[in-house]
């Protein structure tokens, strides 16, 4: 087992950890289509239909939620929207963990659209400043693909692939996240930068050079290595994903899957899992963040069925574990 800290640190930084029980753990909100059963736009519905979805998930035991922008675009409301949206999360008693912003990435091929989703990504801090939401998690992700789209699991369609070696990307990539995470800090905000295959962020070498080169305090990693897990191809080892991204983490997006390789015919499979029974042991995972001083938020996800429901036992599952990793470090 790799030692990431000295046992007198991780003692030292056990006095800033918050309870088990304290930890925010928000819900992801991708299981919310972005459209009403009737046929309305939610980011159009107003009070009424937001705090539905968000009192379902108050009813399943949550504190926190993620605002996942793939539901609500909180970047795209106006005073009155954004006025309206707090008063439904506190009606529901719910903090938020972040606002995901997903799949609009500052380096997109088209400088039209790359300039249109810097833009909505600046918005997206100044709702989180009006809202009081402290962190931003943003990607280099793009649109799924019309073959995504179909797959009945988009990630076992190739999806569009950041340029590798170059040198004019990576520094327009370097750049604009800068430019957000200088944003940010001026609200007292931090930006996480989400782990995604095939971007920039898709290795651990390329994250963790990523947000060197921005370098900024306030710029930090959101190592959901789930995203890689679940690929139908050769990946790294999750734990050397995470003794290497962890570190720099900031927000953490947690999601596990099941995964087989037949060496007979080359194939690779995975569905969505459990978080305690997925390839990820995330009592190791959890174990090497609080290891390497992780003290942000979470986010449980999970993709099909009742994601809400596994999301739920995926938050008691994880505060289990906190509760026994935390007290060992008090010892």
């Amino acid at each position: 087992m790799t030692n990431l800290v000295e046992p007198g640190q991780a003692l030292a930084a056990a006095a800033r950890f918050p309870s088990a029980r304290e930890w925010p753990i928000g819900a992801a909100l991708l299981q919310f289509p972005a459209v009403t059963p009737d046929g309305v736009v939610v980011q159009e519905a107003g009070a009424r239909a937001w705090s539905s979805v968000l009192r379902e998930v108050a009813a399943a035991g949550f504190d926190h939620v993620d605002l996942t922008d793939t539901w609500l675009r909180p970047g795209d409301l106006d005073t009155s929207g954004l006025t309206t949206l707090a008063s439904v999360l506190e009606d529901a008693a719910l903090g938020v963990s972040a606002i995901s912003v997903t799949r609009r990435s500052v380096i997109d091929p088209d400088e039209r659209v790359a300039e249109e989703n810097l833009a909505y990504t600046l918005r997206t801090v100044d709702a989180a400043a009006r809202l009081g939401i402290g962190v931003v998690s943003v990607g280099l992700h793009r649109p799924l693909t019309p073959a995504q789209r179909a797959a009945l699991w988009f990630w076992t369609e190739p999806g569009p692939v950041d340029p590798v070696g170059d040198e004019r990307t990576w520094a327009k990539a370097v750049e604009s996240l800068r430019h957000i995470g200088e944003h940010a800090a001026a609200a007292g905000i931090e930006i996480s930068l989400e782990m995604y295959e095939d971007t920039y962020l898709g290795t651990a070498d390329s994250a963790v050079a990523l947000c060197r080169d921005i370098d900024l305090p306030t710029v930090g990693l959101n190592p959901d290595i789930g995203n890689l897990v679940r690929l139908h191809r050769p990946i790294e080892d999750w734990e050397q994903l995470l003794l290497r991204t962890l570190p720099h983490a900031n927000y953490w997006h947690v999601k596990n899957y099941a995964r087989d390789f037949d060496p007979a015919t080359g194939a690779y499979f995975a569905v969505p899992a459990p978080m305690e029974q997925g390839m990820i042991s995330y009592r190791r995972a959890v174990e090497i963040a609080l290891a390497c001083g992780f003290t942000g938020p979470l986010c449980v996800e999970h993709y099909g069925g009742d994601g809400l429901s596994v999301a739920a036992a995926n938050r008691e599952y994880l505060r289990r574990i906190l509760e026994v990793k935390l007290a060992a470090l008090d010892h």
